[in-house]
Order: structure tokens, then sequence, then C-alpha cells
């Protein structure tokens, strides 16, 4: 099953693709698709240094002039893989708000935060790339930050579900939450391959009380 990418764009509404033509029969993409899956895994198993479009033609059993059909170089196959990461992310959010009822936001948070951890240890790639910052920090936009990306496209979801008021203070709340989310999760990580619990916990407490004092200051914090 091919899972969409993002349509992000510059200020120009110019489509931003790391891809040199879209794939247009099934054969196709279905070869894109394996050429990514073996970037992911490579990745993984020897880094991002260590990458080269050869490898990933070998891992993928095509033929090399077959990546250099629809990529420039490994940075381009690495930032579709990104984007591929991000739509997954994100639509795995949204299914499980669809399936699952919240008593508020806060509740939400904490399922957002369960996914990116059940994706940091089951996805291929996810853990080496954290969307990309270890390769650009403007990997997915090249005039917004990977961070400001992500968070625009969970702050959607948020409005969408929860009502919460748009405004500047919500765009900064979130951008913050993001940040510091995804520096304690790193950190989760860093030394243990299935994160750390307690640091886990603590990066939901983290965001979930300073949510609560910018987007409720009058209002009771949530039950921890």
């Amino acid at each position: 099953m091919l899972v969409s990418t993002p349509q992000l764009e510059d200020q120009d509404g110019v489509e931003l693709t790391p891809l040199r033509r879209q794939p247009t029969q099934r054969r196709s993409a279905r070869r894109v698709e394996r050429m990514l899956d073996a970037c992911a895994q490579l990745l993984d198993d020897i880094g991002y240094e260590a990458l080269t479009t050869t490898r990933i033609a070998d891992q993928a059993g095509v033929a090399i002039g077959s990546v250099y059909q629809f990529f420039p170089d490994k940075r381009a196959i690495t930032k579709e893989l990104t984007r591929r990461n991000v739509e997954l992310f994100v639509s795995r959010v949204g299914r499980r708000f669809l399936d699952e009822d919240y008593r508020g936001w806060w509740e939400a948070v904490d399922a957002i935060i369960d996914e990116y951890v059940d994706m940091h240890r089951t996805v291929p790639g996810f853990r080496s790339l954290h969307f990309g910052d270890v390769v650009d920090l403007n990997l997915l936009d090249s005039d917004s930050d990977n961070n400001t990306v992500i968070a625009g496209r969970l702050r959607g979801l948020l409005l969408k579900e929860f009502g919460l008021a748009d405004s500047a203070e919500l765009d900064i709340a979130v951008l913050v939450a993001v940040e510091a989310g995804d520096a304690v999760l790193k950190l989760a990580f860093r030394h243990d391959p299935a994160g750390k619990p307690e640091i886990i916990a603590a990066a939901k407490q983290l965001i979930r009380g300073f949510l609560s004092r910018q987007l409720n200051p009058r209002r009771p914090r949530p039950r921890e």
C-alpha cells in the first residue's frame, strides 16, 4: 500500500518535492517504495554518512539507473523517506483520533506521543531520521525547519478535533511543545532502543503541563 506524501509548498505556491518525476505506473510506484524501504533499513544499519545510492539500489534489488530515474542523490531519497514518515505519523494520529474517545486535548497529546514512540520502536528509518533533522534542519521545507512543519500538521489536527481557538499563541504553544517533546523523547531513546519509560512519562508530563498553562490558564490542570 502506498502512503501519500504531504503536499508542502514554498511561498510562491510551488510544490517542493525531491522526486525527479512522479511514478505514473503501479510497477514504478512499487519500485520507488522499495527504494524508500531500502533507504530506511540502511539508515538504521549503517547510518547516513555511509549511505550511498549504489547501496540503496542493491538493497532494493533495482538497477542504479532506476534510482537515478526518480532521485538525483541520496539526500533526495532521504527527503522523500522523511515525507513518508511524516505522512504516516500524522495519518496514524488521525486514525487514533477517529477510533478513540478523549476527554480533552491533553489525552490526545498523550496519544500523539504514544504514536511517536511506537513508530520510533517499529518503523525502519524513523529513529535514524527524526523527520530528517540529522541530515538537514530544513529537509521538509526550504523556508521552515522540520519541527515547524510537524507542529503545523499537529496543530491542524487539534483545531479540527477539539475546537481550540486559532491564534498566534496556539501556533507558538504547539511549536514549543513539539520542540520540547522531540528533545526529551530523543533523550529517552539515546541509550535505550526501546525508550526509557520514565523519560517518556516525563515528556508527557512536561508537554501536558506546558500546554495546560498556555491554552487553559484559568482552568485546573489536567489529571496526570
